[in-house]
């Protein structure tokens, strides 16, 4: 029984997991950037702040703890915004990811690079 219990606690993770790519990697198209981006880690922060319009720097944020929490709300609010997305979607966009960049991804929302 506990099997079973472990084999469904990986498959949700993993149904998760894919969410997340399958969602940056839409996004990221859409904002004009490399798909395949959202696979590679370091990178994909890097392009994520690129698409969020933030500076290159804010990467050395998300390695300092309770500084990371705050990048990530404050690049979400700024993803959200180059949307055309309110904050609290932005809000969403940090803190439930999974169902929030498949929203922008795969949704009608188009990136404004001037915003």
């Amino acid at each position: 029984m506990n099997r079973l219990i472990e084999l469904i606690l990986v498959a949700v993770e993993l149904a998760l997991i894919v969410a997340i790519i399958a969602g940056f990697w839409k996004v990221f198209v859409k904002a004009g950037k490399p798909g395949w981006a959202a696979i590679v880690p370091i990178y994909s922060l890097i392009v994520l702040l690129e698409v969020a319009g933030k500076p290159l720097w804010w990467i050395i944020l998300f390695f300092i703890p309770i500084a990371n929490l705050i990048a990530v709300i404050l690049v979400g609010i700024a993803v959200a915004r180059k949307f055309g997305k309110g904050d609290g979607f932005g809000i969403g966009v940090a803190l439930l990811p999974f169902i929030f960049y498949p929203i922008l991804g795969f949704g009608d929302a188009q990136y404004q690079s001037d915003k």
